[in-house]
């Protein structure tokens, strides 16, 4: 067996070298091993003996470089393979994103059984505000935070009709009296609104409002959890290819957050996104005690390339479940204080026997 298939052995996920990495690595070997018998006193040694004299010396020291270069090719390998996008998150995201990812695997995923639903429960905060007076002759805008919550029963027939709760947004977090007495306001002028006093909707396949209610990199979710690679790479190349083109690597993990936060997304596809997530360059792990929605878990987030927000996704490390998701404000505002969570959805799921 020889030092790449020992290598293969040592990391069966990583599958096999491209031929160029090989050759690369193979020139290295043979460069390091010349450079090591051209130099130093025991090559000069071995130089002039004798055909009958066994060169000892010269003989350890040509297969220390032989194991030190082959090391060195297996660095090169390794790189190569598991960081073909270039550097990807930092070292501690990408052990809490890939750490995830095994625990994902080893979590059972709910059973739906006939007749039962998957019920999903999320509660968002959303920013909102109104604007007072024209912006073009001075006017500006008051900003407050909205908190909504609402229940999705999705059926064990994906096909069979889903039942959609959505509850009233309520104002909850003000920043100035003026804000509260806005938010005020405008909670009452939108309880005279049908929609804005939440809704109960049903609809065949999750079809909401002429489409489906779930998403994922621009497809149905359901043929996104049949199609989708499972591949880390192949799935994040497919995750940007179908994105808007040149949109920042924030929207990116954006993107699979969104996926992970419906809910149903199966463990394989679970894990294989938390791995994608670890390959994205300028992911860091932001806090290992975040809190969102009275669950704590550890925040991997992403600064926009403004500078001016952070998206973050929050996972329960013991469990690689995700906790939700949230945008930072990183520089102060006329509303908003720095570090404020200007926006954030906390998901649960549990398997229930009836729905509304």
């Amino acid at each position: 067996m020889n030092d790449l298939q020992l290598l293969r052995e040592m990391r069966s996920d990583v599958g096999s070298a491209p031929p160029t990495t090989l050759a690369r690595g193979r020139n290295r070997l043979m460069s390091k091993i010349s450079s090591d018998s051209d130099s130093g006193p025991e090559a000069t040694a071995t130089t002039y003996a004798p055909a009958n004299v066994r060169p000892i010396r010269f003989r350890r020291r040509v297969l220390i470089a032989s194991a030190a270069a082959a090391l060195l090719v297996g660095g090169i390998v390794v790189a190569d393979v598991v960081r073909p996008s270039g550097p990807g998150a930092t070292a501690e995201a990408a052990e809490v994103l890939n750490n995830a990812a095994a625990a994902t695997i080893q979590t059972s995923d709910p059973e739906v059984g006939p007749g039962q639903y998957l019920k999903i429960d999320t509660t968002a905060v959303y920013a909102a505000g109104v604007a007072l007076g024209d912006p073009g002759a001075g006017g500006r805008s008051v900003e407050w935070l909205d908190k909504s919550s609402d229940q999705l029963y999705v059926p064990a027939d994906h096909a069979s009709e889903w039942i959609w709760n959505r509850e009233a947004r309520i104002p909850t977090t003000f920043f100035s009296e003026e804000a509260k007495a806005e938010a005020t306001k405008y909670q009452q002028s939108q309880s005279e609104n049908p929609h804005g006093a939440g809704e109960l909707l049903r609809a065949p396949g999750g079809n909401f409002y002429g489409g489906p209610r779930l998403l994922f990199a621009g497809l149905p979710l359901e043929e996104g959890v049949k199609n989708l690679p499972r591949d880390p790479q192949a799935l994040l190349d497919t995750i940007r290819q179908r994105g808007k083109q040149g949109r920042p690597e924030a929207e990116t993990l954006e993107s699979i957050a969104a996926a992970l936060q419906t809910g149903i997304v199966p463990a394989d596809l679970r894990a294989a996104l938390y791995k994608a997530a670890a390959l994205i360059p300028g992911v860091t792990v932001v806090d290992k005690e975040a809190n969102l929605d009275g669950k704590v878990g550890t925040a991997i987030g992403i600064e926009h390339p403004d500078r001016e927000t952070r998206t973050d996704i929050i996972i329960d490390p013991d469990t690689g479940l995700l906790i939700g998701e949230r945008v930072v404000t990183l520089t102060p505002g006329e509303t908003f204080p720095a570090g404020t969570a200007t926006a954030w959805t906390s998901v649960e799921t549990s398997v229930v026997n009836s729905a509304p």
